[in-house]
């Protein structure tokens, strides 16, 4: 291989396969780039954020412990402003003033604020540690196919009782199963108590189900008691499809699936019973599985028969779609377009599709495949980076890292992408179009200018445009990076550059 192929190729491993060169990576990279990206994949997973970290159960309780703490203090609060009488009932005080009544007002939204301040403490140390990882780590392509995996079963914090548990979700369901078996990190996913939230599978009970008799009788409302807000104790209890109609949609076969609705509704029927633990069960805020809440009975789903077997007939339908060739055709398709191309080309999708069926959904199968095929080295940089991408590798470039949530989170909200909070159960969009509008890239320049300024300090422009981009920068980049009035406008200039804005 000529010398300036491995230069190019050394320089797609880490800027493409990777989240951006860090000083000295693209020379570990040259020596051989396919070694290097393959020498990161590994059985036991990713890599785990840096700091103390709490579990998805202890997050659940946090959050019970604050809204009930917060529920008295309204109480206590709507008892204190009852003006008090005598005993011919005539009032002691005079009427409220419109300063009271403003003060009162105030108070009542008091429980929300706090909540919402436990919500963003939680959010804030996991996103920055989350960050603080991408910035750092030398195995950046591990760290891209884990974050690809979080935003494939997008879970989101818009949904305050799935919010304190975004982080927990990725550590305890998707960064150790990465490199497993699909079946394997589906049933993790699917499973977990942020999934389960927020997907509103805590609310769904059979309509034939013990449970569902029990609350037609007059029974106290709320599956999963301590944990929905009390507006949503009091919905008539019934079956939810959201989370069926995601995983079908969204995780495994793909709207073009072969699937109906009458399959969404069967599969959400087989799922009824798959809950998170409340203040009655002897382990709070952890996927339990409720027979009273589960519809009795056979379903059907895409033409298979499934016994009535409790728990394990959602088990049985989730290992199906996980091993069906729409399956692998859609995520294979995603991962090409993630990784290379908005519009992947055919053949990679068909080399991925292979190693998938032919490993059984093996992962690490796939990670290799990707890296092997042709098709994902095109020196053409096709790939628009994420506001998030681009932050933690303008980060890399300048071998530094995020230092707290109250910079980074105010940044990517201001860029499109507010930390662990997609607007939908598809999570962040993979297209240009969506992240390269005319204001968005004025924005990045804004932050380019501001970041340069700080991290720069008395270091060459020009060489740390070389590192971070090696072979593919540009003549023209270059020579504008070194005619720059100031070593901070020559960094900013390499970083809103064509080639470092693309991957």
């Amino acid at each position: 291989m000529a010398l300036a192929d491995q230069d190019m190729r050394a320089a797609i491993a880490v800027t493409r396969f990777g989240l951006g060169a860090k000083p000295g990576e693209l020379g570990e990279a040259r020596k051989d780039p396919q070694g290097f990206l393959k020498s990161q994949i590994r059985r036991s997973g990713a890599d785990q954020p840096p700091g103390p970290t709490a579990t998805s159960a202890q997050r659940m309780a946090e959050f019970r412990d604050y809204r009930r703490e917060r529920r008295e203090v309204r109480l206590e609060k709507a008892s204190d402003a009852r003006p008090p009488v005598t005993a011919g009932g005539a009032a002691m005080e005079a009427a409220p003033t419109m300063a009271d009544t403003a003060q009162r007002g105030q108070d009542a939204r008091d429980p929300v604020k706090a909540v919402g301040q436990m919500l963003r403490q939680d959010v804030g140390s996991d996103f920055s540690a989350r960050a603080q990882l991408a910035a750092a780590t030398d195995a950046a392509f591990r760290e891209r196919w884990a974050l690809f995996w979080a935003n494939h079963f997008t879970v989101s914090a818009t949904k305050a009782i799935t919010g304190t548990v975004v982080g927990p979700f990725e550590e305890e369901a998707i960064r150790p199963n990465v490199f497993g078996r699909f079946d394997d990190l589906l049933n993790a996913a699917e499973t977990h108590p942020a999934m389960l939230t927020y997907l509103d599978q805590i609310q769904s009970i059979g309509p034939d189900s013990q449970a569902a008799e029990f609350f037609k009788r007059g029974g106290p409302r709320g599956v999963g008691a301590g944990l929905q807000p009390a507006a949503a104790q009091q919905r008539t209890v019934g079956l939810n499809e959201n989370l069926a109609r995601e995983i079908m949609e969204l995780h495994t076969v793909g709207v073009n699936g072969g699937y109906t609705q009458t399959d969404v509704t069967e599969f959400a029927r087989a799922m009824t019973g798959l809950s998170i633990g409340g203040q009655r069960d002897a382990v709070f805020g952890v996927a339990v599985f409720r027979d009273q809440a589960h519809e009795p009975g056979v379903r059907t789903v895409m033409g298979v028969r499934y016994e009535q077997l409790g728990k394990e007939q959602a088990n049985a339908i989730l290992t199906d779609l996980a091993a069906k060739p729409q399956t692998a055709r859609f995520v294979c398709t995603k991962i090409a377009r993630h990784f290379v191309a908005d519009d992947p080309p055919p053949a990679l999708v068909a080399r991925l599709e292979a190693a998938w069926t032919g490993s059984k959904g093996d992962l690490s199968k796939v990670a290799e495949a990707l890296i092997s095929a042709h098709e994902a080295w095109n020196p053409k940089a096709q790939k628009f980076k994420t506001p998030y991408e681009f932050i933690v590798s303008s980060y890399r470039a300048a071998d530094a890292a995020p230092t707290g949530f109250d910079k980074l989170g105010p940044i990517l909200t201001s860029l499109g992408q507010k930390p662990f909070s997609p607007a939908s159960p598809k999570g962040w969009p993979e297209d240009a179009q969506s992240w390269a509008a005319p204001d968005a890239i004025v924005k990045r320049m804004q932050f380019a200018q501001a970041f340069s300024a700080a991290a720069v300090r008395d270091r060459d422009p020009k060489a740390l445009a070389a590192d971070a981009l090696g072979e593919r920068l540009s003549p023209e980049t270059a020579k504008a990076i070194e005619r720059a009035e100031s070593r901070p406008e020559g960094f900013a200039l390499l970083l809103m550059s064509p080639e470092f804005q693309r991957r």
